[in-house]
């Protein structure tokens, strides 16, 4: 990697809600993360494509297939890189247990950390009420969210005319609003409590657009969160710690103030998820 401060080496990287195939996602910023951040092992925790939108209108501009290489060109070089579907690309599930150009598709991991702890990588969708139960209006309500993020789009042109940083409509309402804010809340348990199931120490998923790092019951839990609003990914350094890289934030910080690149180690030979023979 190079000398700018802002490149990183880790352990282990989570990516989630990614939403190639529609014009909310912040692919040109996920560009630019991926060639500053390497990792040993990369899990893409559902919604990397949103095939719901893709069967309405197709849309998949040059820098949506730049993702996609940059991601194939990393499993070239030694990356480990595991796919957990998530709803909006369920089309990949069909596929569990394959291996595509060293691409791994499960349906669910149980990633061991460096300090030895067990977590439960999953999506999530399944612990989304309203996906269980009401299909027809998760998709009433990501035909609103589409809205919500077109408007964005706008709204954040003119903010760079105006010389300001990116900022999210959506995300700024969403945390706004008390029964969203409640919902989280039962997602978060939800899923702590399915990792306790598994006899995991903690679980690992995306879904709900919302990353965090928390301890609930004993359990940790790790969200981590988007690129279509938040820009954010989990990162797990060699001495088995986690933080939440919020891009946005890290992409603009002087870069005095960021401490030194961690130092490289090497491929974890160790496998982090049962690997299963295609037939």
């Amino acid at each position: 990697m190079s000398n700018d401060p802002r490149d990183r080496r880790v352990r282990t990287l989570f990516l989630s809600d990614i939403h190639l195939g529609t014009r909310g996602c912040q692919a040109e910023l996920l560009l630019e993360f991926l060639r500053h951040y390497d990792a040993d092992v990369i899990y893409l925790v559902g919604d990397i494509v949103d095939g719901w939108r893709l069967k309405k209108s197709w849309y998949w501009p040059q820098t949506h297939n730049d993702v996609v290489q940059k991601i194939l060109r990393k499993v070239r070089k030694g990356a480990r890189v595991v796919v957990v579907p998530g709803n909006h690309d369920e089309f990949l599930r069909d596929y569990i247990g394959g291996n595509f150009g060293g691409v791994e598709i499960v349906e669910r991991a149980v990633h061991e950390t460096a300090d030895g702890k067990r977590l439960l990588v999953i999506h999530g969708d399944e612990f989304d009420i309203v996906m269980r139960h009401a299909r027809w209006l998760a998709l009433l309500g990501d035909g609103a969210y589409t809205v919500a993020l077109g408007l964005n789009t706008y709204l954040n042109y003119v903010r760079r005319k105006l010389g300001f940083d990116y900022w999210s409509l959506s995300a700024w309402a969403k945390n706004r609003v008390k029964n969203v804010v409640s919902f989280i809340g039962e997602f978060e348990t939800f899923l702590a409590s399915e990792a306790r199931r598994h006899g995991a120490d903690g679980v690992v998923c995306g879904h709900i657009h919302h990353a965090a790092h928390r301890e609930i019951d004993g359990l940790v839990y790790l969200n981590s969160g988007d690129w279509v609003e938040s820009c954010t990914a989990i990162a797990e350094h060699y001495d088995g710690s986690f933080e939440i890289v919020r891009w946005q934030e890290a992409r603009v910080t002087a870069p005095s103030a960021l401490p030194a690149p961690a130092e490289v180690y090497p491929l974890d030979a160790g496998p982090l998820v049962p690997r299963r023979e295609v037939a």
